[in-house]
């Protein structure tokens, strides 16, 4: 039997200790482990009697693994034993240990934290629905024409705002070449700021085949700590001028993009899908703001173990998304001027948040007694499956007695939706401003919005054509 002590910050340390004869039977499986290890003039390699190898390097040399031989499966027990749900790595501190002793230790853990709920059904919360319009069904025909567009080259006249150019370059600073400053048969688009300030606007008025200089000045807040605030002169070759050729919004346009005959056809498409995607938008948005209000209505000692968990996770799903554009991480920090230790900081607040915001829902579900049926398991496994490309027994299977985390899930998300279902709707434009809120309940406590110190949207993307041009985008960006 393991006793546990409570101590403060939810720490928890399990005191347990093993018999003499449990921790001599943990010395010989050390002993068997190791054996082939030990060499005594006279014996084989693995051949040296574990009294001898004992006597030899002394008993000592067995500890490490016969540790964990004890160790290991106590602290499993005294877990299961006293339920408890430990979120932090285990500290091992040996008391007594020795042969003809046995051994006593304890393990010190950091424990999930009790939840102290407040209101959590009938909240209130903002409700934000933004209809979509004539105008953004048009802005999104313009969107898709300007996609499908395709670049002329142009002859006869010099370059003006808004062409696209081919262009070679090289950058000097104080007669010195600097490097990432290079490159042949770029193309750029005048007008959209993707290089520093004033580069683009000196390339208007020059002919192609011409050869000449432009002078810039880098920001004082550029990635690169060489060059800020540094004058530079490049060199610059014109290749070529295109301009973007737009097709006609007709019904020729809506059967080469879509798979409707007649553009008015295509139009009434994209008016449901954006009225799809305001309706899911504002239920989101709605359910974050449930959760955001029930969680600040809630009490809880986070423990530091718990953020620091989180951080790591947030910095692993920010590392993916950024390599699925082709930039890594840390080359986005170094272009920043940001460490990762201060990007971790900038992370903090939110992944506070989003702890608090985990723990509070699980007790709301206990609280509510939701539950995840084997039916609810059942349907989730399927969508898996599908999104993984495998068949659903082939995924149960490897779940057989695993499946921890889709119940948890599932539970997770039928808690945000009991929560939103009893919620109350405010308007959002109803909502009263910080000031006067402050001024008509001056006890209450606003918890103010932080953002991450990096971000990085990745945006739907419906064709090859435009996950090229998405790809050649965050290429110029990196440039800069």
């Amino acid at each position: 039997m393991a006793s546990i002590e409570k101590k403060d910050n939810n720490i928890v340390v399990i005191s347990l200790e093993a018999t003499k004869e449990e921790f001599k039977d943990a010395m010989m499986k050390s002993y068997n482990k190791n054996k082939n290890r030990f060499q005594i003039p006279g014996f084989r390699k693995g051949k040296v009697p574990y009294q001898l190898v004992k006597q030899y390097y002394g008993e000592g040399v067995f500890y490490d693994d016969a540790i964990d031989f004890v160790a290991n499966p106590k602290y499993s027990e005294a877990i299961k034993e006293h339920d408890l749900q430990v979120v932090s790595r285990p500290e091992l501190d040996i008391q007594e240990i020795g042969e003809d002793k046995g051994m006593k230790f304890t393990i010190a853990v950091t424990v999930k934290p009790e939840v102290e709920l407040g209101k959590y059904e009938g909240v209130e919360a903002a409700y934000r629905y933004i209809a979509p319009t004539d105008e953004t069904v048009e802005a999104e025909l313009k969107r898709q024409q300007d996609r499908n567009g395709r670049m002329v080259p142009v002859e006869g006249r010099a370059v003006e705002d808004g062409d696209t150019v081919t262009i070679d370059y090289e950058g000097f600073v104080d007669g010195v070449a600097f490097e990432g400053g290079k490159a042949e048969g770029h193309d750029l688009k005048i007008g959209s700021n993707s290089f520093i300030p004033g580069f683009e606007e000196q390339l208007i008025g020059h002919n192609i085949d011409e050869e000449f200089p432009i002078t810039v000045t880098f920001p004082e807040e550029y990635h690169a700590e060489e060059l800020k605030g540094k004058e530079a002169t490049f060199q610059i070759k014109l290749h070529a001028i295109k301009v973007k050729e737009l097709p006609e919004l007709d019904d020729d346009f809506a059967k080469d993009v879509s798979e409707f005959d007649t553009l008015d056809e295509y139009k009434a498409d994209i008016l449901k899908n954006q009225t799809e995607q305001a309706e899911k938008a504002a239920k989101d948005s709605f359910e974050n703001e449930v959760v955001k209000v029930v969680s600040e209505n809630a009490k809880v000692d986070i423990p530091e173990c718990m953020i620091e968990n989180e951080i790591d996770s947030m910095i692993e799903e920010q590392s993916y998304r950024m390599k699925y554009q082709g930039i890594e991480l840390e080359t986005y920090l170094k272009y920043m001027g940001q460490t990762m230790e201060e990007y971790r900081s900038g992370l903090k607040t939110m992944a506070e948040s989003r702890v608090k915001s985990t723990l509070v829902l699980e007790a709301c579900g206990k609280a509510m007694n939701i539950e995840a049926t084997d039916a609810d398991v059942e349907e989730e496994a399927e969508k898996l499956a599908a999104q993984y490309g495998m068949a659903k027994d082939d995924l149960m299977k490897r779940l057989s007695g695993n499946d921890k985390f889709i119940r948890e899930s599932i539970v997770g998300r039928k808690t945000v939706e009991a929560l939103a279902e009893k919620a109350v709707k405010v308007d959002a434009k109803d909502e009263p401003k910080a000031d006067e809120e402050k001024e008509e309940k001056p006890a209450k406590k606003t918890a103010a919005k932080k953002t991450t110190a990096a971000k990085t949207t990745t945006a739907k993307k419906t064709t090859k054509k435009e996950k090229e041009e998405d790809k050649e985008e965050a290429s110029e960006k990196t440039e800069e």
